[in-house]
């Protein structure tokens, strides 16, 4: 080992320089006003009586910090501790005068003293690097369990392990199955820091020997390359330098580590390239890339397997969690689907309003103006209200399929009955007009007939036509308005007109259950029907609600509840005002509402074009029903116009 022998210039260290040549000490002149160099051996610094003086306390205190072992000469008649250098700088106080054998052995003892900072100090310095590289891992290992983007998890996952090895570049490999179930690996990332330009394109490669990432992922073991280009003749791996070829790039350093889970499983291999001295150099030539590419150690082997072991669990957990979002996402679809199985006029309604819905609340986002000009949807949100714009209808499961599919006012077999009565009533009424006329011709025979048959027939005819028009006042009546409309007179007319049965009883025409029907002034649906589709919501709530949501989607139940609520109260099922109507409520509630209007034709309704229903929408923002800003951003940014 090399010591050094630091001193004043006029101190003469003749007197021991003999004894200390043997130690291998360099001695060397030293001034108050030098800067010192790093200490990189250990180090004894002998103050005379002239640097004393000169050497204030915190230099003293510096150069003790740096690792220099202090030896502290006495001044003539100075037999004790100079009270002007505080005790714990020093390492050895000589008294004068100073012999060779003291001064020696202070010098030796200075020399163990500085040698253990220097131990200590490394000690320090390791142990310090330890903890930033697992207080690093740590932080790394809780970015990589909070990452639910499968693909920013694996750019996260390269990039952190090219950052602690210094790597320039790096790719990312995962375990999948083929067609046939078989396991390959996918080439699924690659960063450059060098070649930031360089095009990415996903392939496949073999779980096998013939890559050096397949034979890291089938031996499961790390792959430790000091040059790629220089492969030992006997392995079995290859290095494909068509890369470097294309694009005018050195591969040399690399370093290929299976991610494995915590039961020895294989999921996928990092490969970092061209550990840097300099991690900001680019490799900009082959000159550069000889200066600055260094060999992995055998401890950043260490720390990018501990990352890899933590990466494998994490898009274990990604993958799982994807996984479930599909499943998810199956199920909605599923649900959606038994929906529109029980109403197919219906189909697509879910769809066109959850994109509304989504849309709506992408350009409130874009918003810079207005009561909405701060609010922001996270994409948890946007998934939010997306679910909960699709299962939003659910709960009509939970409806009569008679009332949720009910065309007009009548049901069909009730209307055939009228039908079926007026065909009775014409038929009672020709054979009273055959009967008439055969009971004249008895009576009379043919004097004055010509004069009873014209009455005859002028009353048939009467009846007949007041027939076909309690027919066609009833078929008129039974189709379902958007609003209010009707013959309601006529109607109680023919309620008080009778016929005879075939008991004879005089009954009415129209029976007081169908006027209330065929009286509906607006929609298909009387009070009790309407309260029973109205129900939809509580069911749909109700069936949300029992689905154990993740906490981004936890809403998903009362955005979904108040579809139907108005902001001035006068809405369903809890008849709830504006402070207690969610903004995502609000939203689609304004892409329900559109789309009910303006879907295609049903047996209830007539489509209506976007015009009149935003007239008609319109209507309901000044009566306070729908939230006037939300309308105006709907109308502006045409988001009926994507769906129409």
């Amino acid at each position: 080992m090399r010591y050094l022998l630091l001193h004043s210039p006029s101190w003469d260290p003749a007197p021991v320089r003999a004894a200390l040549a043997a130690d291998q000490v360099e001695a060397r002149a030293f001034s108050a006003e030098q800067p010192l160099d790093a200490v990189d051996q250990p180090t004894a610094l002998i103050l005379d009586a002239e640097q004393r003086s000169r050497l204030s306390a915190p230099r003293l205190d510096a150069l003790a910090q740096a690792g220099v072992a202090i030896v502290a000469l006495g001044r003539p008649g100075e037999d004790y501790l100079p009270a002007d250098i505080p005790a714990d700088l020093l390492s050895a106080f000589v008294p004068a005068p100073a012999g060779p054998r003291q001064l020696l052995l202070a010098i030796r003892t200075a020399f163990r003293v500085s040698a253990s900072k220097r131990d200590a100090a490394r000690a320090r310095a390791e142990s310090a690097a330890r903890m930033t590289e697992i207080t690093e891992l740590s932080e790394i290992g809780i970015r990589l369990t909070t990452e639910k983007n499968y693909n920013t998890l694996l750019d996260l996952i390269l990039s952190q392990a090219r950052r602690i090895t210094q790597s320039d570049a790096g790719s990312l490999y995962v375990v999948e199955p083929d067609e046939q179930g078989a396991k390959r690996l996918r080439f699924k990332l690659s960063q450059n820091e060098s070649r930031p330009d360089i095009p990415f394109v996903e392939f496949t490669i073999p779980i096998d020997h013939s890559s050096l990432a397949g034979y890291a992922a089938t031996e499961g073991e790390p792959l430790v390359i000091d040059d790629v280009y220089m492969l030992p003749p006997d392995v079995a791996y290859a290095f494909n330098r068509s890369f470097d070829t294309r694009y005018g790039y050195r591969t040399k350093s690399m370093l290929v580590i299976p991610m494995q889970n915590h039961h020895g499983d294989v999921i996928g291999v990092v490969q970092l390239i061209n550990r840097k001295r300099d991690p900001s150099v680019v490799l900009a030539d082959p000159a550069e890339a000889d200066r600055q590419i260094v060999s992995y150690s055998p401890h950043t082997v260490k720390i990018v397997k501990a990352l890899a072991g933590q990466a494998a669990v994490s898009i274990e957990n990604s993958q799982l969690y994807e996984s479930i979002e599909r499943l998810f996402e199956g199920f909605v679809r599923a649900a959606v689907t038994a929906i529109e199985q029980r109403d197919p006029t219906t189909s697509g309604h879910s769809e066109r309003v959850a994109s509304m819905s989504v849309s709506l609340a992408q350009t409130v986002d874009r918003a810079r103006d207005g009561s909405y000009a701060l609010v922001r949807f996270s994409p948890e949100q946007v998934r939010e209200l997306r679910y909960a714009s699709l299962l939003h209808d659910f709960g009509k499961v939970g409806v009569r399929e008679q009332v949720l599919v009910k065309a007009n006012k009548l049901y069909p077999a009730d209307l055939s009955l009228i039908e079926q009565r007026h065909a009775f009533i014409m038929r009672s009424a020709q054979w009273r007009y055959q009967k008439e006329r055969a009971d004249f011709l008895e009576a009379h025979g043919l004097a004055g007939y010509p004069e009873f048959l014209r009455e005859l027939d002028a009353r048939f005819d009467e009846a007949a036509a007041r027939l076909e028009r309690f027919l066609q006042v009833v078929r008129d009546s039974n189709r379902p308005t958007v609003l209010a409309e009707g013959n309601f007179e006529a109607l109680q007319e023919f309620s008080e007109r009778k016929y005879e049965t075939l008991d004879g009883e005089a009954s009415p025409y129209l029976s007081p259950v169908e006027v209330r029907f065929l009286s509906i002034r607006k929609g298909s649906l009387d009070e009790r029907e309407r309260l029973e589709i109205e129900s939809h919501v509580t069911h749909t709530y109700g069936f949300l609600r029992k689905i154990p949501w993740t906490r981004e989607l936890s809403q998903i139940p009362n955005i979904a509840h108040g579809h139907h609520e108005k902001l001035n109260g006068a809405g369903y099922p809890r008849g709830v005002a504006a402070p207690e109507i969610p903004v995502q409520t609000r939203i689609m509630t304004i892409a329900d509402i559109f789309d009910a209007l303006t879907a295609r034709d049903r047996p209830y309704k007539r489509a209506l074009p976007a015009t009149r229903a935003l007239d008609i929408m319109t209507d309901e923002v000044k009566a306070g029903m729908l939230d006037p800003d939300l309308f105006r951003l709907f109308v502006a940014g045409k988001t009926f116009e994507q769906e129409s």
